[in-house]
């Protein structure tokens, strides 16, 4: 406590804010020692330390209130603090302190001292210093506090404008957004009505198809158990004439050279039933088993017996006739083929040698595995579908979607004879064994045999109800297998380009279909990944794999038959083992797998895809 009589000096050492004084104060002591003070108890809530922040506001706020209700009842006067007015020499020496003038402060207080013990210095001189001077120097302070703060405000208006502006920005630009996500929406809202409008109209329609689709197919199956009934009748007829041949054998055949009249008038009533029934009989036979009858060419080719083994089966070793490695294949090598899709492949039938096909109108032949590239041809004025080697190695045939089937030959490195009797385009082509044949497929609903030698259309196969979508040679055989969009596979006497057999059980359209390598067993795929083996003895379904719901683009059987390759539009290869079921993936390609092929040792797969590339995969 200060004494009441008690006054000191302070002054500041910078000047700022001149000298301050402290005044006389009394203190009021009003302790009240008979007031008897209530207990506060101690809340749980605070007690446990979980006060949440607005309650220790309110709290602190509360407090503050009672402070100055009490501070108001109480009325006891707060100290005040009394600014005068610094002394000249004090004046002197702040300013030459805050201007940083330590040698001239030195000499002035040198000499201040000097003439103050000499009494040298009048009253006069030794005054207060003039209000306005402190009061000036104290403005002057205010004005660059000010100035500091009218700048940092400009600085902060400034950004709040730089982020007003951004923000109004972003605001239109939502808002303009919104606007046009809104009439998309509103877009689609009426053509999802528009095409429900659409679809409802095509269920009849499609109703209506579908029961013709089955009428047609009831007919159908009727008109073939007719024919086969008829068959049966003939065959019974024939064997019913040669009993009655052993029977009578002393009977007297007339000369067929004898005309009819004559030769009915020497005979008796029986007989001549007999010989008519005969007549009858075998016009019947003509005509049923009568192939197509084509004008004959000198340079026709003849094919050859079907009487020969596949030398391609004396490759396949062991009990089990396996070849293909049990570790799987691993992918080896990328070629990047073609600009445009890889539709097709073929590998050359003596050396490492790999043909493809693509969608830029050009076939490119290459050295494998190491991806070297040999030759490029260029001709085709639309896609190329198809590609196959001549057995000698020396051409190659490519089928396009321009209509044509073109015949290159490697030697003369050019297009020596271009088919061009297809009215549509033309998905497949395959050389026989021997070399004089080349057959193709069209999107005509035909295939056809062609000629090498003599460069003309030998037969055409009609039978299919759809697209024709793949053909293929049994090797060292004249019967061909026919893919198509009717949901048939067909098996075609190339002699007679007479259909031998059908295979009914797809349900959707039949991509493709192959032999394996001894010929007794057929795949195929159809456009919903179904998978299916055929027996060709019994033209039965042995086994079906779903491998969808992409569609199965190819399938190709390893040398021994016993694992199959799928080129599935997921852009894998499956890999199904024929025995236990199982299937493998084989993930590489970045599109659609649009074919493969088994080299003749099953060492190696090679695969084309969408992605333009060929993969070898060892």
């Amino acid at each position: 406590m200060l004494s009441n009589n008690s006054q000191n000096k302070m002054a500041t050492d910078g000047g700022s804010e001149g000298a301050y004084y402290l005044e006389q104060v009394s203190i009021i002591d009003d302790s009240e020692d008979d007031f008897q003070y209530e207990e506060v108890p101690i809340d749980d809530e605070f007690a446990s330390g979980d006060e949440d922040l607005d309650a220790a506001v309110r709290t602190i706020q509360e407090a503050a209130q009672d402070f100055q209700a009490s501070s108001k009842d109480d009325k006891i006067p707060g100290p005040s603090v009394v600014q005068r007015p610094e002394v000249v020499d004090d004046f002197v020496r702040n300013f030459l302190v805050k201007m940083g003038m330590n040698k001239t402060l030195d000499c002035f207080q040198t000499e201040w001292y000097e003439l103050q013990q000499k009494g040298l210095l009048n009253e006069e001189d030794v005054k207060t210093v003039p209000d306005i001077y402190s009061r000036n120097q104290h403005l002057d302070y205010q004005v660059k506090a000010l100035r500091k703060d009218v700048e940092k405000f400009r600085n902060a208006a400034s950004k709040a404008k730089e982020t007003y502006v951004k923000l109004r920005k972003e605001r239109d630009f939502h808002r303009m957004h919104h606007k046009r996500v809104v009439q998309e929406k509103n877009k689609l809202i009426t053509d999802i009505k528009r095409l429900k409008k659409h679809y409802t109209a095509y269920e009849p329609t499609l109703k209506q198809l579908k029961h013709k689709y089955e009428v047609a197919m009831k007919e159908k199956m009727l008109s073939k158990l007719e024919r086969d009934r008829a068959v049966g009748q003939v065959v019974g007829l024939q064997s019913t004439l040669k009993n009655l041949e052993s029977v009578g054998k002393d009977v007297k055949m007339p000369d067929l050279r004898i005309p009819r009249e004559c030769m009915f008038q020497e005979l008796g009533p029986t007989q001549r039933a007999i010989v008519e029934a005969r007549l009858q009989t075998d016009a019947q036979m003509d005509i049923v088993n009568q192939p197509q009858k084509a004008s004959k060419h000198p340079n026709d080719s003849e094919f050859p017996m079907d009487n020969r083994v596949n030398p391609q089966l004396l490759l396949v070793k062991g009990p089990s006739g396996h070849l293909t490695r049990t570790g799987g294949f691993r992918l080896s090598n990328t070629i990047s083929a073609h600009t445009l899709a890889v539709s097709n492949i073929a590998l050359h039938p003596r050396k490492q040698i790999l043909a493809s096909v693509s969608d830029d109108h050009m076939w490119k032949m290459w050295a494998v595995p190491n991806g070297d590239i040999i030759m490029t041809g260029e001709g085709h004025t639309d896609w190329i579908s198809d590609c196959d080697f001549h057995p000698s190695g020396a051409q190659l045939a490519t089928a396009s979607g321009d209509r044509t089937v073109k015949i290159w030959d490697f030697s003369k490195a050019e297009c020596v004879h271009t088919f061009t009797d297809h009215t549509h385009a033309v998905w497949g082509c395959t050389f026989h064994s021997s070399g004089d044949f080349l057959a193709s497929c069209c999107m005509d609903n035909t295939s056809k045999v062609w000629d090498l030698n003599s460069l003309r259309c030998r037969y055409t196969l009609r039978g299919h109800a759809d697209s024709v979508n793949s053909i293929t040679f049994l090797p060292y055989s004249n019967t061909l297998l026919t893919s198509s969009a009717d949901k048939t596979l067909s098996l075609w006497d190339a002699r007679t380009g007479l259909c031998a057999q059908t295979f009914y059980g797809h349900v959707h359209s039949v991509n493709h279909g192959t032999f394996n390598l001894r010929g007794d067993t057929v795949a195929s795929c159809d456009s919903y990944g179904n998978v299916k083996l055929w027996d060709v003895r019994s033209v039965a379904c042995m086994a079906s794999v779903d491998v969808g719901p992409h569609p199965a683009n190819r399938v190709a059987f390893d040398p021994a038959g016993s694992v199959m390759a799928i080129a599935s539009n997921d852009g894998s290869i499956k890999m199904y083992e024929v025995a236990s079921g199982q299937i493998t993936s084989l993930v590489g390609h970045e599109d659609a797998v649009q074919t493969l092929v088994f080299d003749k040792t099953g060492e190696f797969l090679v695969s084309g895809s969408s992605d333009s590339t060929i993969r070898i995969w060892s």
